[in-house]
């Protein structure tokens, strides 16, 4: 369990489904001017293909690998309180695949944390992405 100063409140990698109100919750703190929230959720369409499946995989240092990017993202902004979880297994159109959340005094660092925690997310945690398309062909796609 991390500290109450800890501003890292929250990090999971889950084969269930996500919860907003949970990620919200995580980084509330009466100091925050700002909090920004970013959601990313399956869509219907890659590339300008038809996607039918999706399946999300982690290795195991995945979630070693998200504290590492929280705490970097958590050097680098004033942060307040950072949440960040991603869904793994099969999921569905529209299914919520990932949520990211940071607090800060105000909203332009707020707004920058969270890029930066998605985005760094996105390129140095080991999640992989499985598309099945309507063509019948299949992708993996690196570091989701």
């Amino acid at each position: 369990m991390p500290e109450i100063s800890d501003p890292i409140r929250l990090l999971a990698i889950r084969d269930t489904p996500l919860s907003l109100d949970e990620v919200y919750a995580a980084v509330g703190d009466p100091a925050a001017g700002g909090t920004a929230v970013f959601v990313g959720t399956v869509r219907d369409h890659d590339g300008g293909r038809s996607v039918t499946s999706l399946a999300y995989s982690a290795h195991p240092s995945a979630e070693r690998e998200l504290r590492r990017v929280a705490e970097k993202v958590a050097a680098d902004f004033p942060v307040l309180g950072l949440a960040a979880v991603h869904r793994v297994g099969d999921l569905a159109v529209t299914d919520t695949a990932v949520i990211v959340a940071v607090s800060c005094p105000h909203r332009a660092e707020a707004f920058a944390a969270c890029r930066q925690l998605v985005d760094e997310l996105k390129h140095e945690v080991p999640i992989w992405k499985h598309q099945v398309f309507t063509d019948g062909e299949e992708e993996w796609v690196g570091a989701c």
